[in-house]
């Protein structure tokens, strides 16, 4: 897991559509290589929810790891955001927002993500080409 040291990591509900889409939306403006990639449910994800002592109950949907530092929910996202190209470090700026705002937003979407935008059976498989963004 040296990759940890060079490389942001974004946890991911790996069986969650919009999830999975929000992956993919992050590769394709992830210019810069900075992020990789395992879903929560596997054991690089797994590892890292308990190095970090997140409770998996209280965030389940998105997490990024960045040096010995974890950030949830709407910091996540927005901190994804700053590494982002075009114009998406812009939203950074909703980090003014107070974090239960932020967050309780955040945790609206993330409670009806499955029946808005459905569920897999398993998590994603990479192609052949992105399996290097994934630990």
């Amino acid at each position: 897991m040296n990759q940890q040291k060079q490389h942001k990591i974004i946890l991911f509900d790996g069986v969650c559509n919009l999830c999975n889409n929000s992956v993919t939306f992050v590769i394709k403006r992830d210019t810069k290589d900075v992020f990789r990639f395992t879903a929560l449910q596997e054991e690089p994800g797994q590892t890292l929810i308990k190095k970090h002592g997140i409770d998996p109950a209280e965030t389940d949907s998105i997490i990024l790891v960045s040096g010995d530092k974890a950030y949830t929910k709407s910091t996540a996202a927005l901190k994804i955001a700053c590494h982002l190209g075009g114009g998406y470090p812009l939203l950074y700026a909703f980090m003014i927002v107070p974090k239960f705002i932020r967050n309780w937003v955040y945790d609206y979407v993330a409670k009806n993500r499955y029946r808005w935008y459905g569920k897999k059976e398993s998590c994603m498989i990479p192609t052949p080409e992105l399996r290097s963004k994934f630990l």
